[in-house]
């Protein structure tokens, strides 16, 4: 049997295997393969007979073989980006249709909203959307720090552009189609260049606030079940009271998910600001833990209970079982917020007519009680801080340089993966006991690198031995300091530092929304 026969039968195989077409799909998806393949089997090629079961070969592998095969034929070019474009298309083929997906997921949740949510998952993941075996490669552990545990990613699982590609980004039209990655036209959208293909991409529908959203997991699932909850309507992403009652709507059709929105202004707002949207997932998340620093009161709020969050950023939570309460405090917080300025702390609601304040939002729910924690942010910048006063300051961008968004707000790091590789070499060169400033790769981490050394004089150049026992203990003693990097990080993000001017700050603002 030739190569494509082979592997087309074995990707069908798969298909049924795992739920994605019925026996009777077989054939008609078996020839949708073939024609995007451009390929004609032979005159007595049998699709599937009798009883054969799948080979038990994994996706990689088959969608490796046939990509190999096309471009040996000349079907697609041999780069990075024409590939992904081609399985996409090819596993297009077997995914249900949008309504079948959506029926099914209705039909499960009138059991259970988990249930829902497991099958809208595994079909993101079997449907290879969500393409797991490059999520493996994903580096993850956690690290002590006087806040608990912080959950620390090196992130691999997305791609490296290739050169067409990154030519093609520069060229884009701003009136493209679909007009960013978040709207719902993406479902189907067969890709180009700039643009991945999303022909596996399913999206359930609600109704959240009195208007249509959708749901729909992240590809790199930087967490478990990391979903993106995104708008009908192509709009700006903004922070005020409809949005603190989207996301309590959202935790009451998803009780078991936590839910959460970037801010809405550029630095402190993540990297997606056109296209309102929320992540979530059924994760918790290190800063679900944090204690309470202090509690506080709000009048005429008594039913809620609220407090300061022992976390490295300014976070103040509220709780209770009425969620219209909440949201109507969590405004009244926000509004204030907008508009309060501390000059003892550096917190300037604006300059020269530029507003610089707002929150970062999440809710989760606890039994029967409603959570909300609100996260302060400042985007305000100085020629010392170009980047933001109120992000992470130049000494730690050899870690961590990037927007410090939703998700690390809540404790998750997601670092570049140039860390995997500098770490390595890092490792390499101190057992090696050799110059760390001297390797370019990596000299940007030698003064935070002889830091380390001091602490640990057993790794200095004189003490050093290059052994098993050694490496493995080093490695360990790495990713601790990465961690303790990225609490310093939060720490640098948070508008009211862990001090006690810091804890006055944010008592004068509780005063100040006890006031408005």
């Amino acid at each position: 049997m030739k190569v494509t026969e082979e592997y087309v039968k074995d990707l069908v195989l798969y298909a049924l295997d795992k739920g994605l077409i019925e026996k009777e799909d077989a054939v008609y998806a078996g020839n949708s393969l073939f024609a995007v393949l451009d390929y004609e089997p032979a005159s007595d090629f049998r699709l599937v007979s009798g009883d054969q079961g799948y080979s038990g070969r994994g996706l990689e592998e088959i969608l490796k073989a046939l990509l190999d095969d096309a471009v040996s034929r000349g079907v697609i070019e041999d780069g990075i980006t024409d590939r992904d474009l081609f399985d996409t298309r090819l596993m297009g083929c077997l995914t249900p249709r949008p309504s079948e997906v959506i029926r099914r997921f209705k039909e499960l949740y009138q059991n259970s909203p988990k249930e829902a949510t497991d099958y809208f998952y595994k079909l993101s993941r079997d449907s290879d959307y969500i393409r797991t075996y490059r999520i493996a490669k994903d580096i993850k552990w956690t690290a002590a720090t006087k806040y608990g545990e912080l959950d620390i990613t090196i992130n691999l699982s997305k791609p490296e552009k290739d050169p067409k590609a990154i030519a093609a980004a520069l060229k884009k039209s701003a009136d493209a189609y679909p007009k960013c990655l978040l709207c719902i036209e993406n479902e189907g959208y067969r890709g180009r260049l700039d643009h991945p293909a999303r022909q596996n991409i399913r999206l359930i529908p609600m109704e959240l606030g009195g208007s249509r959203w959708y749901m729909q997991y992240s590809p790199y699932v930087y967490y478990n079940e990391h979903c993106i909850v995104l708008s009908e309507e192509h709009s700006p992403m903004k922070i005020n009271k409809e949005t603190f009652g989207r996301l309590m709507e959202f935790v009451t059709f998803l009780p078991h998910y936590v839910i959460g929105s970037n801010a809405d202004l550029p630095i402190v707002g993540g990297s997606i600001l056109s296209h309102e949207h929320f992540q979530g997932g059924n994760y918790e998340f290190p800063m679900a833990r944090a204690g309470e620093r202090f509690a506080v009161e709000f009048k005429g709020y008594e039913g809620v209970k609220a407090c300061v969050l022992d976390w490295p950023m300014s976070v103040i939570r509220l709780r209770g079982e009425d969620s219209a309460l909440l949201v109507e405090l969590a405004d009244k917080i926000l509004k204030c917020w907008r508009a309060y300025s501390d000059r003892e702390c550096g917190i300037f609601a604006e300059t020269g007519g530029t507003p610089h304040n707002t929150i970062t939002p999440i809710v989760r729910r606890r039994d029967k009680d409603y959570e909300i924690d609100l996260v302060l942010r400042n985007n305000r910048t100085t020629e010392e801080y170009p980047l933001g006063i109120f992000h992470p300051h130049q000494e730690l961008h050899h870690i961590k340089k990037e927007n410090i968004g939703l998700i690390e707000v809540m404790g998750l790091a997601i670092l570049p993966a140039r860390l995997k590789k500098e770490m390595e070499i890092l490792k390499d060169t101190i057992l090696k006991g050799e110059e760390l400033s001297r390797i370019e790769e990596i000299a940007s981490h030698a003064d935070w690198a002889a830091d380390i050394l001091k602490e640990y004089p057993e790794f200095a150049p004189a003490n050093v031995k290059n052994d098993a026992a050694s490496a493995e203990k080093l490695d360990k003693i790495i990713k601790t300091e990465i961690g303790l990097v990225f609490m310093k990080v939060l720490e640098h993000s948070g508008v009211y530092k862990d001090s006690k001017e810091g804890n006055e700050g944010i008592r004068r603002f509780i005063d100040a929304v006890n006031g408005c």
